[in-house]
């Protein structure tokens, strides 16, 4: 393949598993995508537990993740914890294809109910889950805690794979 054709048709992003040796840079994603952001430390701990789920976005040559989304297993239901997407890489659909892989896997798995909270005012990420299907199923009041210290309520969104 010629460097030309490289730069017309770039390498297709790849979503894959990701374990412990990924845990600073999706702590670094978490922090340039929410206010009250988890450490590394918070991570390795989440990535260690059984049933803990990670699958990371990688785009291009990208030897780190540019995304990643989590989920907590437990019996036939799971809940995805969180998703994040890196600054740089927002708006450019890469969302979609991630959580669509991450419930294959979750399927894969033996879940069959899938669970999520979003913070109401998150217009893009609401819509997304809309469109794959989950529905509400509740609204927490004061749930997020916003980066200047006001709180948001939480959309509760369930999916039956």
């Amino acid at each position: 393949m010629s460097i030309l054709t490289r730069f017309i048709h770039p390498p297709a992003p790849r979503i894959e598993a990701v374990g412990t040796e990924a845990a600073a840079r999706l702590a670094a994603i978490h922090a340039s995508a929410f206010a009250r952001a988890w450490s590394t430390l918070d991570f390795e701990r989440l990535l260690s537990e059984r049933g803990v789920v990670a699958d990371g976005l990688f785009l291009g040559r990208a030897t780190k993740p540019a995304g990643f989304t989590l989920s907590r297993i437990v019996l036939d239901e799971a809940e995805i914890i969180t998703v994040a997407i890196a600054f740089e890489a927002r708006g450019k659909g890469h969302a979609r294809p991630l959580l669509f892989h991450h419930l294959d896997t979750l399927s894969r798995r033996g879940v069959s109910r899938v669970h999520l909270e979003v913070e109401e005012g998150n217009a893009p990420a609401i819509a997304l889950y809309r469109r794959l299907r989950f529905r509400d199923i509740g609204r927490r009041e004061g749930y997020y805690q916003k980066a200047d210290g006001t709180k948001a309520a939480a959309l509760t969104m369930a999916l039956d794979l």
